[in-house]
């Protein structure tokens, strides 16, 4: 297990999670280990874990979510507290805004504002390494954001996604990257974009229960392509510069090699990949900036969470929701 702390937990063995009296332990072949559930924010399984029902009603009462992957690291559900954060207001707010046309395609619009910019903090960085992928950030840039559908906007969107990762080759040392397949990945670089994909919308869904969003009702996907589709909206913001940023440093910097995969059905981290690349994104969370407009240090997680407030003031009218947009 690795992360224990202030922040996530992260379980890659098997075992069973069972409570007794006010404790938390995770039992298995090895042995059993109590966790320290009051400084836990949540908790991932990466292994076939099994809660016991004193340990489901710990974790509820505590709030903590506990978020299950398959073992090719695929996203499969979550266990969620009930809603303490819940206002109708703003409930009905988020659905009238996702329902009138003019006003959804301006949200998109902003978050794909975002994106884009982000992808270009990205690539520039990289260039300023001699790196050649100038003609990427040049096509990026010719980009509008225009469209009066939500499916013009989501196809500039798509358009991004697609140039970004075609420069990857000119980034990357020691892996071939072709194109981007996601279900089984074909190589090395497609299983660390969508084990970090994974990671991230789980992270940023744990973020958005912390404010009084509804998960289901976004603004760029479809709600009904997914159950908590607003995290997906959030997470593609982030990505940029927590996923790529993780998957250029740990391959260049030959943290991981092609001793961490396992090559069956597809492509996909082993274990002791999935633990490097686990200290890398632990690392990346909890690193802090000094924010332009708080005038204090915020880590990487907590600008996932403003991105929930920004999208509360949009809605109620306080202030125009503008996305987050790296400034470093």
């Amino acid at each position: 297990m690795l992360g224990v702390g202030m922040n996530p937990l992260y379980i890659l063995k098997e075992g069973i999670l069972r409570r007794s009296g006010n404790t938390l332990y995770f039992v298995n072949k090895e042995g059993k280990k109590p966790l320290p559930i009051n400084n836990v924010s949540d908790i991932y399984c990466f292994g076939k874990v099994s809660l016991k029902s004193g340990a489901i009603s710990l974790l509820l009462k505590k709030n903590v979510p506990v978020h299950f992957f398959n073992k090719y690291g695929f996203y499969e559900g979550s266990l969620t507290p009930r809603e303490k954060l819940v206002s109708g207001v703003i409930v009905v707010k988020q659905s009238e805004h996702y329902l009138d046309k003019k006003r959804r395609i301006e949200i998109a619009k902003e978050m794909i504002s975002g994106i884009k910019h982000n992808v270009l903090k990205t690539l520039k960085y990289y260039r300023k390494k001699e790196k050649e992928i100038g003609t990427y950030i040049d096509a990026i840039e010719k980009i509008t954001l225009g469209g009066e559908s939500i499916q013009m906007v989501m196809g500039n969107e798509s358009t991004i996604w697609n140039l970004y990762y075609k420069s990857f080759n000119g980034i990357i040392k020691n892996f071939k990257f072709k194109k981007r397949e996601r279900r089984p990945p074909t190589d090395e670089v497609n299983a660390l974009i969508s084990f970090g994909n994974s990671l991230l919308y789980t992270t940023t869904l744990s973020e958005i229960y912390k404010t009084y969003l509804h998960p289901a009702i976004s603004f760029l996907h479809e709600p009904l392509e997914r159950r908590y589709s607003l995290a997906l909206d959030f997470a593609d913001i982030f990505k940029p510069i927590i996923v790529e940023r993780i998957i250029f440093q740990v391959i260049n910097n030959r943290i991981i090699s092609e001793e961490d995969f396992d090559k069956n059905v597809g492509i996909y981290l082993n274990d002791k990949g999935k633990r490097k690349f686990l200290k890398a994104y632990d690392e990346k969370l909890i690193t802090t900036i000094k924010h332009k407009t708080l005038k204090r240090k915020v880590s990487y997680r907590y600008l996932i969470r403003l991105e929930g407030y920004k999208l509360i003031k949009h809605i109620l009218g306080d202030k125009k929701y503008e996305s987050f947009k790296m400034w470093w």
